[in-house]
């Protein structure tokens, strides 16, 4: 069995509109629901075996947020440029090449590749994963090389507004 959680960024922020997309940072919001969803997670017993984030700001912090919440080390959180506004596609061939010894792999990056992967990979449909939304799915392979890309059940998919 693989398991792959998918992170959306929080909530960033628009207020300087000469700074390019991939630079934008948290605002007041995504500051404040990162930590919150880390405890969530960490209150589930959250351990990945590899996090991987998109290198953009708002990506790569929501990932070291979480990391510190969850207890996973932070400089054992990798960045990938593919994940930077890819499709599902793309993320599928990220997946594949991600290395046998992982069982539980999380990804933080960008909608709209993130809401298509979901629904492209899972048994539920999903209409938007929101900032800082977090969709985690089972996969019954024995190899991410075999991975394929459709058949995963959803576990789990929570946002900072879904009251529990």
């Amino acid at each position: 069995m693989k398991r792959l959680t998918l992170i959306r960024h929080a909530k960033s922020s628009w207020d300087n509109p000469a700074l390019d997309d991939f630079h934008r940072p948290l605002n007041r919001r995504g500051k404040s629901n990162a930590p919150d969803m880390g405890r969530r997670l960490a209150n589930r017993a959250f351990l990945p075996d590899l996090m991987i984030t998109s290198p953009a700001e708002r990506a790569s912090t929501t990932a070291r947020i979480i990391a510190a919440e969850i207890g996973y080390p932070r400089n054992r959180i990798q960045s990938d440029d593919r994940i930077y506004m890819a499709d599902p596609a793309n993320l599928i061939k990220l997946i594949r090449e991600t290395s046998e010894d992982v069982d539980h792999l999380v990804l933080f990056g960008h909608n709209p590749g993130f809401t298509q992967l979901a629904n492209r990979l899972g048994d539920a449909r999903i209409d938007n994963v929101p900032t800082c939304g977090v969709v985690c799915l089972e996969f019954e392979i024995a190899s991410w090389r075999s991975f394929p890309g459709d058949g995963g059940t959803v576990l789990d998919f929570d946002f900072p507004k879904l009251q529990r």
